[in-house]
């Protein structure tokens, strides 16, 4: 090529600027799209369908409340028919799994799938929020940019996580906060300094874009702070740290006990979900607070509004409702009920402070304000974000002080009893430590099954030393052999160390050795479903090179061998397909120029 046109062709720092450009702005459009549909939804269902009802009303009226959360689910039944698996339930954990185990390809689809589905699960009053949500459709939005300028690997991770990052600063009007969002949440906070610029720049486009269209507002109006005395106040919110560390830690079993009754309940499928909307409407009937995202009444409380006891009553209700909301299958995210939550305990602890402490602590709404990324932090284990997120919403730096203190104590409270947050509980549960690392992540992913070698030569435990050492001979890549017995059964294992020796006797004194006689019975084997991260544990303790592996530990049918080296390659394979080595990518890059 003509080194002048050479010049004219984007290095890949420009490149990278450009594709995080164009994803800032389809992710700022796409969440003008989303806010919209679900404003739409809730004033034709929620509050339409209690003018229509005449819940407005009160009285027996009320009764019919139920119906309008109800009516949202059953709208569900087809998209979860159509869609099987893409719908219903908290769909977060899935979308950080295809970011950071799975290749990070999301169909173009998933952008008005979410839409739609959470409309109608919060548009109708369920609980839950739209943020987990408008993280997943901008990350679907850079995925799908991603795939169109033909990027893979950990570039598309980090343009998926770009993506999120800008739906949260829209959602927000919060750029720095979407950034550490992408970077502590979406990335698992692995993430390379190369990426930061693309973070940036989606998030703060997507940031011109939402402000350009609805103006310089934050998602709610939070009033303004004052400390009034810190020696007082400071050891006050390391207490209601405290409390908030504890109650996020019973936020996520509550939240994953129901989850996990609901999936045993012997109800149809999409039943459900209807079952969990009606509880919703029950709850409401005498608590409506806790319906849809509860910004409306977040904004009371951060004015210093709410009895005590109301404020106390709601935080374990909205607790509560959330679970059933998602746990029986309705679409949504955890976010925004967590800020609702931190509102009234922070709410419920400036007016006990206000009582005991009246003329050395400031409004309650200053405690509410502070507890909405303290309950935050604790709940996501992502102190960063909610510290970014209250700076930026209040545009006060007095409040960094007191947010940071929470944030870090809340975080630190609700680790030391849980260490997995709320998005991550599910990748524990299977095994995936992502606090181990990305290698160990990726090992603990891969199934022993998927690195097994099958073609196995098998030796009876009745055959002599003269055939063991035949198969010995026409073996070419296998040092050990699984010793079975007359039924088939794996009973030991044999290799050439165990005959070494005897094989400087005779002939005629070394066929009156039978292998079942010498072979080692003390075998340690796996099954298809252990992962490579426990068979390398394995290999490295035992110092082995090879390792049975049994259809089951009762029945052992041997189904193959697992050997280090196929470890080996199965982890390469497996980063390589991943774009975990970020070289492999360059190096695509530029030989593509």
């Amino acid at each position: 090529m003509n080194p002048y046109l050479r010049k004219l062709i984007p290095g890949e720092n420009t490149r990278m600027m450009i594709i995080a450009t164009v994803i800032g702005l389809l992710a700022g459009g796409c969440n003008i799209v989303f806010r919209t549909v679900v404003h739409w939804v809730e004033t034709i269902f929620l509050h339409g369908g209690k003018e229509l009802l005449g819940v407005d009303q009160g009285g027996w009226n009320m009764l019919l409340l139920p119906l309008i959360p109800m009516s949202g689910m059953v709208l569900l039944i087809p998209l979860s028919l159509l869609f099987p698996g893409e719908i219903n339930g908290y769909g977060f954990t899935k979308f950080l799994r295809k970011v950071n185990f799975e290749g990070g390809y999301i169909k173009a689809r998933s952008i008005v799938l979410k839409i739609v589905s959470t409309a109608l699960t919060i548009g109708t009053g369920n609980s839950a929020g739209v943020e987990g949500p408008i993280a997943a459709i901008g990350g679907a939005a850079g995925s799908q940019v991603g795939r169109f300028f033909g990027v893979s690997g950990s570039r598309m991770k980090v343009y998926i996580a770009a993506g999120a990052a800008g739906g949260i600063a829209g959602m927000f009007n919060a750029p720095i906060a979407g950034v550490f969002f992408a970077s502590e949440i979406v990335l698992l906070g692995t993430f390379a300094i190369s990426s930061f610029a693309a973070l940036v720049i989606a998030s703060a486009l997507s940031t011109v874009v939402t402000r350009a269209y609805y103006g310089a507002t934050p998602a709610f109006p939070i009033p303004h702070y004052e400390m009034v005395n810190p020696f007082v106040e400071m050891p006050l919110y390391s207490l209601m740290a405290l409390i908030i560390g504890l109650i996020a830690v019973f936020y996520i079993k509550v939240f994953y006990y129901i989850r996990d009754k609901y999936e045993l309940l012997p109800v149809h499928p999409q039943l459900k979900p209807i079952t969990g909307a009606f509880l919703i409407g029950c709850i409401a009937i005498f608590y409506p607070q806790i319906m849809g995202d509860g910004y409306n009444f977040l904004e009371t409380v951060l004015n210093g509004e709410g009895a005590i006891l109301l404020l106390l009553a709601l935080i374990f209700l909205k607790i509560l409702a959330t679970a059933i909301t998602l746990g029986s299958g309705g679409a949504g995210g955890v976010f925004a009920p967590a800020l609702f939550i931190g509102a009234m305990i922070g709410g419920c602890f400036g007016h006990i402070a206000n009582l005991v402490l009246p003329n050395y602590t400031a409004d309650p709404g200053a405690y509410a304000t502070v507890g909405i990324g303290a309950f935050l932090a604790a709940s996501t284990h992502a102190p960063m974000t909610a510290i970014f997120l209250l700076f930026e919403m209040t545009g006060n730096y007095r409040i960094i002080v007191p947010i940071m203190l929470t944030s870090i104590i809340g975080t630190m409270v609700a680790s030391k009893f849980n260490k997995d947050s709320i998005d991550t509980v599910d990748f524990s549960r299977e095994g995936i430590d992502i606090h181990e690392g990305r290698e160990v992540a990726i090992m603990k992913s891969i199934l022993v099954g998927k690195a097994i070698t099958e073609e196995v030569d098998f030796i009876s435990e009745r055959a002599n030393i003269n055939h063991l050492l035949e198969i010995f001979r026409m073996a070419k890549n296998s040092f050990y052999f699984p010793v079975v017995d007359d039924s088939g059964r794996m009973v030991g294992i044999i290799s050439l160390q165990d005959v070494k020796s005897i094989l400087h006797q005779a002939e005629e004194e070394r066929v009156c050795y039978l292998v079942g006689g010498i072979c080692n019975r003390d075998v340690i084997t796996l099954t298809p479903d252990d992962s490579l991260y426990t068979a390398m544990q394995l290999f490295d303790i035992k110092g082995i090179e090879e390792i049975p592996v049994v259809e089951d530990l009762e029945n052992k049918w041997v189904v193959g061998m697992l050997k280090r080296r196929d470890v080996i390659a199965a982890y390469n394979h497996e980063v390589l397909k991943k774009g975990i080595a970020e070289k492999a990518e360059t190096i695509r890059i530029t030989c593509g120029e």
